[in-house]
């Protein structure tokens, strides 16, 4: 008998209530099923039915009965079940909070947790740190620039580790999320000599919500293998635009390309050198000397590729318009491509 069965049988006969559930994502034969979607409680005139977690799983419990105790088991008993999985409290700090980045915490145990830790109502993100080796010492460096006591660092593979930054209570925070990491990436490099790639995920009001952060750092870093050639820091709103465009069908951005491109244009985007030399030329904010510098490119080389772009593509990126034009069809490639 699996734990979360024997935890509801020992419940039925404590209760004196039928109690039965399944895998919310399955029908089983021989259970009550719901045939509706809901959110917390509802019945079907006969039974009462209600959604809780185990493990971070989800679950639909099953009541025979429709009428008022019903409601109020239904009502109590996913916090009563939830708190069967709560092992947390043997656990390490890190370990604990590496339950809660990967959402197999339940609402309790977080509860739990940032009250044992004293992070209850304190803004945080995360940080996912990706090395081309991630060494002990690089993972304690980490912890020590971390600058606050709450602030954790979580090992989750040989190349990959979680910062959990704390607003600083006291007013020291960097000036944002983006600038600490660009602070946190040079001095790793520095100090190591290694590639280091960071994804900065969305600040959020609690560590009940730190999961969603670790989450969308995590969409950042593989938008980021696609999109951008070197290590360094990428913040999830610089790839709003990818996002949306990920969201409208292949055969859909197929037809937007084919329309708005002619053979010139896709000599452009399948020459990887002039495709590279547009793109940081846009990434340097439209600045020809910039661009010169970050390329250790002379200045009239650069000016002739950017001449070249324009009389392939009949758009000039030297100008804000026709550049966000060249963003949205080199995107509209590389997404097709990938």
């Amino acid at each position: 008998m699996n734990e979360l069965k024997k935890i509801i049988k020992e419940t039925s006969a404590k209760l004196g209530i039928e109690f039965t559930y399944y895998e919310e994502k399955k029908r089983p034969s021989g259970v009550t099923v719901c045939e509706r979607a809901f959110e917390g409680i509802t019945d079907d005139g006969a039974h009462t039915f209600f959604r809780f977690l185990f493990k971070g799983v989800g679950y639909i419990g099953v009541l025979t009965g429709v009428d008022e105790a019903q409601r109020n088991y239904a009502t109590l008993l996913p916090a009563y079940i939830e708190s069967f999985a709560d092992k947390e409290t043997e656990l390490s700090k890190t370990d604990y909070l590496k339950r809660i980045l990967l959402g197999e915490c339940s609402s309790l145990g977080i509860y739990k947790y940032a009250s044992k830790f004293s992070v209850k109502d304190v803004s945080c993100y995360a940080l996912v740190i990706r090395a081309t080796k991630l060494l002990d010492e690089m993972v304690g460096v980490i912890e020590q620039y971390g600058g606050n006591s709450l602030d954790t660092v979580v090992t989750m593979s040989e190349e990959e580790c979680v910062l959990v930054k704390y607003a600083d209570t006291k007013g020291n925070d960097y000036q944002s999320s983006v600038d600490y990491a660009e602070f946190l990436v040079q001095s790793l490099q520095e100090e190591f000599g290694v590639r280091v790639t960071v994804g900065v995920g969305p600040t959020v009001r609690d560590v009940k919500d730190v999961a969603h952060s670790y989450a969308r750092a995590l969409e950042t870093l593989r938008y980021a293998e696609t999109f951008a050639e070197n290590g360094g820091v990428y913040s999830y709103r610089e790839f709003i635009l990818i996002k949306m465009l990920e969201d409208v069908s292949n055969t859909k951005l197929a037809e937007y390309l084919a329309d708005l491109t002619d053979e010139n244009f896709r000599e452009i985007l399948e020459d990887e050198e002039m495709l590279s030399t547009a793109e940081e030329f846009l990434n340097s904010n439209l600045n020809v000397s910039e661009t010169s510098r970050n390329l250790y490119m002379h200045r009239n080389t650069l000016l002739y590729r950017l001449d070249k772009i324009e009389k392939a593509t009949g758009l000039n990126i030297r100008t804000f318009t026709d550049a966000v034009s060249f963003r949205v069809l080199t995107l509209i490639y590389r997404l097709l491509e990938k």
